[in-house]
């Protein structure tokens, strides 16, 4: 296991995940995010069957940064309830996953 993670995070638009990387890239809260457009979701929500277009964003960050990230994205989300996954990184490149930790903040 790595103190690296991978945070799943659904958007809109492509904008408002734009702006949710960028927010938390600058706060050093994850070292990047890609985002990944064409999505279409399907799901359940207050009783009713939902097929919405979204976007995914990937987060990339220190294990020991999940709950601030996750605070934060909760509080700029544009949804009630946002989806924020932790996928812990088993094994990677070396080098990567020192860039990651170089390029996130320590944790308080």
């Amino acid at each position: 296991m790595t103190d690296a993670i991978i945070v799943l995070v659904t958007a809109p638009t492509e904008d408002k995940a734009a702006e949710l990387a960028r927010a938390l890239v600058e706060a050093q809260l994850a070292a990047c995010g890609n985002i990944v457009p064409g999505l279409r979701s399907i799901y359940r929500w207050e009783g009713k069957v939902q097929d919405e277009p979204e976007v995914l964003l990937l987060l990339k960050t220190r294990a020991a940064l999940f709950e601030p990230l996750r605070a934060r994205i909760v509080e700029l989300h544009p949804y009630n309830v946002p989806e924020v996954l932790r996928v812990d990184i088993a094994e990677g490149h070396a080098p990567y996953l020192s860039w990651i930790l170089g390029s996130t903040r320590a944790p308080d």
